[in-house]
């Protein structure tokens, strides 16, 4: 849900900051007062389109912040962040944008630098927008399948997910086929290339680990002279002229007879010879060692050459010899599979014909849970319809389905269709003119889909506009039914959804140093009468006005109770 927006320069906005809650939200106030410019702002915080005009004059930028609280980690704004590299950190979201007096935005998540598309993919998720002549996600067909399938949930999901796996290896099976088919002088020089890659490598003979091998013996032979040194020295201080060794056995003799009067030199005597007799094998080890070594200019050189041919592979080929090996043994597949091409593009031929059979079977099975689907949806809108005062308007999930094709999403193109008068011809949804009539299908259809869309907030910007009485009051309980499954923001001149708030917001302005300024005001039950008696009446309020307002609160509550 947007939990807060903090508005700057934005408009005739100088700076508010607007805390909100679940459930249903209504803004109202006189016109003029900035009701839809706090929409606007939301719409650009999401990805909307931008410019100049909406920098408060005088100003440098306007400037959009939004905290969004996800509650469930299923949520798909979670999925999109990760594709971008968004961290969500217990939840919360930040969302800001800044929009220059010369039209530049500046965008930002979680106090990530963006592009206004990634802002839009991820405000996609959090916020739908459903304006009086702006019905976004409903109107676009495209989007029809994607709703239909999110009614249908897990039945459907798990279909189609099994088909999209069938399709996505049908894909790569014709890619292949295509790469194997077209640009033959490319095929060629690219099988030439590979050829003499894998004959350089494998005539290297290489081996795994044997450049740190190398090293470690390059580096014994560059410090030949100091490790002899070191070995002369070592065996001189113990068996040559200094006789180190014998000075040990001398004392380990005297601390042998020593022992024979004072048990207590026991332990220190036994620690002399043991380390006499280890020195005696060391002695032996390093005359050995003196006897064989030998500096040798010709292994040097042999150990510069084979490090040098394997540095040369792998600037090529890769930064290790292991690396190496793996594409050696990826271009050998490739090698077998250019020179085998005919026999490999017959293979990949049978296997997408066998593909495309399974995508037919899978694609049948979704189609027909589709069609299931797409029944208990029509008899829900005509419900909802209904409940609108619309029962004479038919609602159709209009198929396409050609059982001998596919695509990625199957092999149905679907559309929702309505007809909104007795004897008139079903139209698609997208070619429904009439506003007033317009506003109340999306608003049977939101019904419904807001429990599959995901989406954290609906924001209705006037949808109850030309309307009043029962239709009135038959709107305002449908706002709320939304609502209990999403947060609702709506801006709204009827008394009746108004009464039905969880939340009431009056919007206001005032004049202060010339300048115009909006100000938010959260309403207690008081103000709330008061101001659903102005939405009534008008300006003036009257008894009368005022037991209207009351009536219609009570009414609401009596509603909202389970």
């Amino acid at each position: 849900m947007l939990n807060e927006i903090s508005i700057r320069n934005f408009a005739i906005i100088e700076s508010i900051t607007i805390a909100f809650n679940k459930g249903l939200t209504v803004l109202s106030g006189e016109t003029g007062a900035g009701k839809s410019i706090i929409i606007d702002a939301v719409h650009l915080l999401v990805g909307g389109r931008g410019s100049s005009e909406y920098v408060r004059h005088g100003e440098e930028k306007a400037e959009i912040e939004g905290l969004f609280i996800l509650d469930d980690e299923q949520h798909p704004c979670y999925k999109r962040a990760q594709e971008f590299g968004i961290d969500i950190d217990e939840g919360m979201l930040i969302l800001r944008r800044d929009i220059s007096k010369s039209g530049k935005s500046v965008c930002r998540i979680n106090g990530k630098l963006v592009t206004i598309s990634i802002l839009r993919e991820i405000g996609s998720t959090l916020i739908d927008i459903h304006g009086q002549h702006e019905h976004q996600e409903l109107m676009n067909e495209s989007l029809h399948l994607p709703l239909l399938d999110q009614f249908g949930g897990t039945k459907i999901a798990k279909s189609r997910q099994e088909y999209e796996e069938v399709y996505r290896e049908y894909e790569q099976t014709m890619k292949r086929i295509k790469t194997l088919t077209e640009n033959e002088q490319q095929m060629a020089h690219r099988l030439d290339l590979i050829q003499f890659q894998y004959e350089e490598i494998t005539n290297a003979n290489l081996k795994l680990n044997e450049d740190d091998a190398l090293l470690e013996e390059r580096n014994r032979l560059l410090n030949f002279e100091k490790m002899y040194e070191g070995v002369k020295i070592s065996y001189n201080a113990l068996q040559g002229e200094q006789k180190g060794l014998d000075w040990i056995s001398l004392a380990m003799n005297h601390l042998q007879q020593s022992a024979e009067v004072d048990e207590e030199l026991v332990e220190l005597q036994e620690v002399v010879a043991n380390s006499f007799y280890q020195l005696e094998d060391t002695v032996a080890i390093l005359r050995s060692k003196l006897d064989f070594m030998e500096f040798d200019p010709v292994r040097l050189n042999e150990i510069e050459e084979r490090l040098n041919e394997i540095n040369m592979l792998k600037r090529k080929y890769g930064p290790s010899i292991e690396e190496i090996l793996e594409y050696v043994a990826k271009i050998e597949e490739e090698i077998e599979t250019l020179t085998n091409k005919e026999t490999h593009i017959e293979h990949l031929l049978k296997q997408a014909k066998e593909l495309q059979a399974d995508l037919l079977v899978e694609g049948k099975e979704l189609s027909e849970l589709r069609r299931n689907a797409a029944e208990r949806l029509t008899k829900m809108i005509h419900r909802e319809l209904k409940a609108l005062y619309m029962e004479k308007t038919v609602f159709e999930v209009h198929f396409i389905t050609d059982k001998e094709s596919f695509h990625k999403k199957g092999i149905d193109t679907v559309e929702f269709y309505l007809s909104t008068n007795p004897g008139e011809p079903l139209k698609p949804l997208s070619k429904i003119a009439s506003g007033g009539e317009l506003s109340r299908i999306m608003l049977a259809l939101k019904s419904i889909f807001s429990k599959h869309q995901g989406v954290t907030s609906i924001i209705f910007d006037e949808v109850d506009t030309g309307v009043s009485g029962r239709v009135a009051q038959a709107i305002a309980e449908k706002i709320h039914q939304v609502a209990i499954d999403s947060q609702v923001l709506c801006i709204s001149h009827l008394p009746q959804v108004a009464a039905m708030a969880d939340t009431h917001l009056f919007i206001s302005k005032t004049l202060k140093a010339g300048r115009t300024k909006t100000t938010v005001k959260p309403l207690d039950d008081e103000e709330k009468i008061k101001e659903i008696g102005r939405m009534i009446s008008g300006v003036e309020m009257t008894e009368l006005t005022r037991e209207h307002a009351k009536e219609l609160l009570s009414l609401a509550k009596n509603v909202k109770i389970p």
